[in-house]
C-alpha cells in the first residue's frame, strides 16, 4: 500500500521535469494526480505515461480564470484535495543592467503572483490535515550572477511558505518548501546557449559532484506530502547535493 493511498493531489506544471517526475512518484503513492501544463501535447503525453491515476488541466497558473476552471474539474471529483504542489515556475538570466519589465513582470507573474493565487483558490479545496509544497530554489539562498530577479521570486516562495504554516495550522494543513539544488531539468538546461558546459560549471559548485535529477526532488516531495512528516511545517527541505550546506 502507498503513502497516498486513496488521497487525491494537484501538481502544477506537471508535464515535464520535476513536475512530471513528482506527478509519477505520487501516482506510483496512490494518488489520484491532477497535472496542469501550457502546452497540451506535453501534457497529454504525461497523462499517458502516468495512466488512468492522472487527470491533465491545460491552463495557466498566471491566468486566475485558468485557475478556476482546474478548481472546477478537481471539485468535480468531490473528493477534495490532500496534496498540492504548487510546482509551476519559470527562470531566465538577466544581468542587473538587462532586466526589462517584462522580465520582470513574467518572473513575479507566475512564480509569486500564480503560486499565490494557486493556493488561495485550493483553499476551499483542501481537506483537513492536508499537505501544501512549495517549489522553492537554493537560487533564492544566494547571490549568482544574473539570476536576480528568479532568485527574488524564490525567496517570496520561503516567506508565504512560513506565512500560510501558521495561517492554516488550525486546519492541521501543513506548508513546507522543496528547495532543489540544480536539477536536470529541461528549463535548468535552456537557460544557457551552452548547456552541457553550463551543467558542467554547476556540478563542480555540487559537493556530490553532480546535478541532481527529479526523481530525487520527486522522492522529497513524496516525502513531505505523506504522513511521514506529519510534525514537519513551515520548513525548508533542501535536496541540493550539499550545495548550500556545506
Amino acid at each position: 500500500m502507498g503513502l497516498l493511498e486513496g488521497r487525491t493531489a494537484l501538481v502544477t506544471g506537471g508535464s515535464a521535469g520535476i513536475g512530471l517526475a513528482t506527478a509519477v512518484r505520487l501516482a506510483a503513492e496512490g494518488a489520484h494526480v491532477f497535472i496542469t501544463g501550457r502546452r497540451k501535447a506535453e501534457l497529454d503525453a504525461a497523462v499517458e505515461a502516468i495512466g488512468s491515476a492522472a487527470t491533465g488541466v491545460t491552463g495557466d497558473i498566471g491566468n486566475l480564470a485558468d485557475l478556476d476552471r482546474l478548481y472546477e474539474t478537481i471539485r468535480g471529483r468531490g473528493q477534495g484535495l490532500d496534496v498540492l504542489f504548487a510546482n509551476a515556475s519559470i527562470g531566465s538570466l538577466a544581468p542587473l543592467g538587462q532586466i526589462t519589465e517584462e522580465h520582470f513582470d513574467t518572473h513575479f507573474g507566475i512564480n509569486v503572483r500564480g503560486m499565490l493565487f494557486t493556493v488561495q483558490k485550493a483553499l476551499p479545496l483542501l481537506n483537513d490535515g492536508a499537505s501544501v509544497i512549495l517549489n522553492g530554489s537554493t537560487n533564492g539562498d544566494v547571490g549568482d550572477e544574473a539570476f536576480g530577479v528568479y532568485a527574488a521570486t524564490k525567496a517570496a516562495t520561503r516567506s508565504f511558505s512560513r506565512t500560510w504554516a501558521n495561517e492554516l495550522k488550525g486546519r492541521g494543513i501543513r506548508v513546507n518548501t522543496v528547495t532543489p539544488g540544480p536539477t536536470e531539468t529541461p528549463g535548468l538546461l535552456g537557460v544557457n546557449p551552452d548547456p552541457e558546459a553550463f551543467t558542467r560549471q554547476l556540478a563542480t559548485r555540487v559537493p556530490l559532484g553532480r546535478l541532481g535529477r527529479p526523481e530525487e526532488i520527486a522522492a522529497a516531495v513524496a516525502f513531505l506530502a505523506s504522513d511521514q512528516s506529519s510534525f514537519t511545517t513551515g520548513s525548508s527541505l533542501y535536496v541540493d547535493g550539499g550545495l548550500n550546506q556545506i
